[in-house]
């Protein structure tokens, strides 16, 4: 005979695991101490060479977190930072042709002066990184840039309208003071200010930049070769093995840039044309009320702070469109003077010596290190 069923119970067993308060005030605690000990513990696991003549590489721009890390491995009070955007990064040189490079020769010291210089920086976007990415700024010298090629026109300087494509746009104000070409929604808003106040998010994205090519590990997964028709070379690939524990050095011998470079050459011999420019007023130019509260933080951390002013390539500018330019500079030096900052503000260099409208080429660079410390303003400076 066959048994009766059984009855179906009224609680079904369920393979679920309630947590109650305490429970979930561990669970907190466990990921809020592995958000907080993650990222310091990274730095004494993760390979990190730099050397003389260091400067965030190319590929790397975007990784505000080492950034950080390169400036608070300059330990030494002696050493100057050389900050600003790809006029001190160098665009068009290598690492052995930048500023920094030839004002450590003139001082007869391998690494005094610091290449601070991030490529594709502008105003808006360097009161960002000095803000939420450079609190090792404090108690130094630093030796500051500024490129009025932000003011040449009302694009340049962000004014505009019509929404833009920039470099570092998580680096402008998000909200205020507002940038009219900047149209990102709330949820990349409010992402960039958790990522400037959370150390763990800017270290997830240090692992994608210097790993997965600047992108999450979801995208990197489901990226193509771009050919026709596409392969997913990602999609089997192990995402840990991308990690190798070492920060990606740049390439030795970069095709883009230094003497053997295709690009390095006087800016009349690639097609360029002396240009007219759109120069904005600085008194409504967003860039320069952004090179202005940067120079008050920096100074408000009591740094020493020495601005350099070009030298711009005037060789380059339309002849009706020299005087607006000289005005302009002539605000810039003075604003300098009546706030009582120390700057230097060079004689243009010679024609050849520019790759663009903005960039020297190497012995630009060699002729703008002998000329600063030949300057009284910048010996004076170097020696209180």
């Amino acid at each position: 005979m066959h048994s009766p069923p059984k009855p179906i119970p009224e609680t079904l067993f369920v393979n679920e695991v309630r947590l109650h308060a305490r429970h979930w005030a561990w669970a907190g605690g466990v990921i809020l101490l592995v958000a907080l000990l993650t990222p310091p513990l990274w730095q004494q696991i993760e390979r990190f060479d730099t050397g003389p003549d260091y400067r965030l590489p190319y590929a790397l721009s975007y990784d505000y977190w080492l950034y950080a890390r390169w400036l608070r491995q300059a330990r030494d009070p002696a050493q100057i930072f050389v900050l600003g955007d790809s006029m001190v990064w160098g665009e068009y040189v290598l690492p052995d042709g930048t500023l920094s490079h030839f004002l450590n020769r003139e001082a007869g010291q391998a690494d005094r002066f610091v290449n601070a210089g991030v490529n594709g920086l502008f105003p808006l976007a360097l009161e960002g990184l000095v803000r939420h990415y450079g609190q090792a700024l404090h108690h130094r010298k630093i030796l500051l840039h500024c490129n009025v090629l932000w003011l040449s026109s009302p694009k340049a300087d962000l004014q505009v309208n019509k929404e833009e494509q920039f470099n570092h746009a998580r680096l402008v104000p998000q909200f205020f003071p507002r940038v009219p070409c900047y149209r990102a929604g709330a949820n990349e808003r409010l992402s960039v200010l958790l990522q400037r106040r959370a150390p763990f998010l800017a270290w997830v994205g240090h692992l994608q930049n210097a790993y997965f090519g600047q992108q999450s590990v979801l995208r990197w997964t489901l990226a193509g070769d771009g050919g026709e028709p596409p392969r997913y070379p990602n999609s089997y690939r192990n995402p840990l093995a991308q990690i190798t524990f070492r920060v990606p050095a740049a390439p030795k011998d970069d095709p883009d840039r230094g003497p053997g470079s295709p690009r390095h050459k006087p800016w009349n011999q690639t097609g360029h044309e002396a240009a007219r420019f759109e120069w904005v007023s600085l008194d409504t130019s967003l860039q320069w009320a952004a090179f202005q509260r940067t120079v008050e933080r920096l100074r408000a951390r009591g740094n020493d702070v020495l601005v350099l002013l070009g030298p711009f390539n005037e060789h380059q500018v339309a002849e009706e469109d020299r005087p607006a330019f000289r005005r302009l500079r002539e605000g810039i030096v003075a604003w300098l003077a009546a706030n009582r900052i120390p700057s230097v503000a060079p004689d243009p260099l010679p024609s050849a010596l520019y790759a663009d409208a903005s960039h020297p080429l190497t012995d630009g660079y060699a002729q703008l290190a002998r000329e600063l410390f030949q300057n009284p303003t910048f010996q004076q400076w170097l020696k209180r």
